[in-house]
């Protein structure tokens, strides 16, 4: 089923969009040649091929977690240039002075 001016004057109408004669015309030549290569498509046999859920295949790759010991604060604080008991004191970035 072609795509007609006035689909895509309705398409455009759902979108908010305004456009002129020629690019009415336009737009549906080329509605019409994106639909024609899809309906391309249909014509291959795909009778034995199996669906699949993504494209390609994922394979994870995420590191393995692995449990290694811990910074101590104190050691974490030692070279720190200001520091507040446990945390880390740093310039305030949101907001005014």
């Amino acid at each position: 089923m072609p795509v007609t001016i006035k689909d895509v004057e309705h398409i455009a109408e759902l979108a908010r969009l305004k456009f002129n004669n020629e690019e009415l015309k336009s737009f549906t030549e080329q509605m019409n040649e994106i639909l024609s290569y899809v309906d391309k498509l249909n014509e291959l046999d795909t009778e034995n091929v199996e669906p699949l859920s993504h494209p390609v295949e994922a394979v994870n790759v995420f590191r393995e977690d692995v449990v290694k010991p811990h910074t101590f604060t104190e050691d974490a604080l030692r070279n720190a240039p200001k520091k507040d008991e446990q945390f880390f004191r740093v310039p305030k970035v949101i907001g005014g002075e």
